[in-house]
């Protein structure tokens, strides 16, 4: 009887567990449709406004909101967040980059997402530390995390305002450099923050191996997708192809300890460079891009949503002088980084003008990458740094992404083409 009665209480558990996936598949799903829609008629990107939603439904205390935000949580947090919501978001973004833009940018943008990334985490560390008067352990964890951008809400703004492609892939490329970079400056300052031995070469050293070791198997990889494409000649096994590159290269590259997401990248460049312009049929080549489409919709909505649901409300109304002087702090630590390097760089042969470099400065919202890493913060110092986190995440979202909206609508608003470079601009 009790072997029964266990084995029905464990069926009835499934049971809800599954009813309660579907309640919040289904509130997704309209969620998803809605921002969409309410989005384009306000004309606001939709993630700034899936933000407030994700506020909203961890705020209201009703038991079926609080019962969508518990499951949701648990299906996005940790590890799975990233592995599952990035890739297509890049991928999506990256695979119509051509060859040549990815060149003319990769130099600064590797720049800028390595030794723009050390300068913001010292500069925003130091600032905390002497002029606020933070401890120093929390000033500078919270100064790393928060150093690398997250390129979600810039791209999903760059789809609706004409901005040059280089200037584009120069924001993207940033992004996915600075993951490994930021980890990098991250684990240093962890590490120092703990005693252990500090090895800034041995940092140095494990940024090498995880750019290169991502850059090859991605190149790997999308060698691979060529080959394999020959034998396609239907959609669904080209969108199922694709599937498999992405989330093939992230695997594989995570798994030897390099960035998932620089193979993801250069999967990208390279399939969408190699694969998909060589597609015997216009169609599936079409299917294969509408579907990817979807796809980064969705990884976008889940992000977001996620970014607003994780965030506690009171704990941040209570911490909001500290959490403005942080951000503060942090557009500072940006400015100081941006600036310098791009104006000692060139991009395709030319300067970069001020145009460019403004948008980059605003275009440096936090994201995914800085909620991830509060979970490796000490336990003695992590609320202190994740209200922090994720304050400056929510405010360089909800403020920066309406400006760079405004500010790209008035700069490239009427240019003819998507890959000019006016050097006016």
């Amino acid at each position: 009887m009790t072997q029964s009665g266990n084995t029905v209480k464990d069926a009835s558990w499934a049971d809800g567990q599954m009813i309660q996936s579907e309640v919040v598949l289904a509130v997704f799903l309209t969620i998803s449709l809605l921002s969409s829609l309410v989005a384009r008629k306000a004309k606001i990107p939709y993630t700034i406004l899936l933000v407030f939603i994700g506020l909203a439904l961890a705020s209201i205390p009703v038991y079926l909101f609080s019962t969508i935000t518990g499951v949701f949580n648990g299906l996005v947090s940790g590890n799975l967040f990233i592995a599952l919501i990035l890739p297509p978001l890049l991928f999506e973004g990256i695979m119509s980059v051509r060859v040549e833009d990815f060149r003319a940018a990769f130099r600064p943008a590797l720049l800028m997402a390595t030794v723009g990334v050390v300068i913001a985490t010292l500069v925003g560390g130091v600032v905390l530390w002497k002029v606020v008067g933070l401890p120093p352990v929390i000033s500078f964890l919270f100064a790393a995390l928060i150093s690398p951008t997250d390129v979600a809400t810039v791209i999903e703004i760059f789809t609706r305002v004409r901005v040059p492609e280089r200037l584009s892939t120069l924001m993207e490329l940033e992004s996915v450099f600075n993951d490994a970079a930021g980890i990098a400056v991250f684990t240093v300052v962890l590490a120092y923050s703990a005693d252990l031995t500090l090895q800034p070469l041995g940092a140095v050293l494990g940024f090498a191996y995880s750019l290169g070791g991502g850059a090859l198997v991605g190149l790997a990889v999308a060698w691979g997708a060529r080959q394999a494409q020959k034998q396609v000649e239907d959609s669904v096994t080209q969108v199922v192809l694709t599937l498999l590159a992405v989330y093939g290269a992230y695997a594989v590259a995570s798994e030897i300890g390099a960035s998932g997401l620089i193979a993801v990248a250069l999967t990208g460049v390279f399939y969408g460079n190699t694969v998909l312009v060589r597609v015997g049929s216009e169609e599936i080549s079409q299917a294969t891009r509408e579907f990817w489409k979807v796809l980064a919709f969705v990884a976008n909505t889940v992000a977001f949503l996620f970014i607003g649901i994780s965030t506690n409300i009171s704990l941040l109304a209570t911490s909001l002088g500290a959490v403005l002087v942080a951000y503060g702090v942090v557009m500072m630590a940006r400015i100081t980084s941006v600036y310098p390097i791009l104006s000692l760089t060139r991009i395709g042969g030319d300067s970069i003008p001020p145009s460019w470099m403004n948008v980059a400065t605003m275009g440096g919202m936090r994201g995914a990458l800085a909620i991830a890493l509060v979970s490796a913060v000490p336990a003695d110092v992590r609320s202190s740094v994740a209200t922090l986190a994720f304050g400056v995440v929510i405010i360089s979202i909800l403020l920066q992404g309406p400006v760079l909206t405004r500010y790209t609508r008035r700069v490239f608003g009427e240019q003819k083409t998507l890959g000019s470079f006016d050097q006016k601009s």
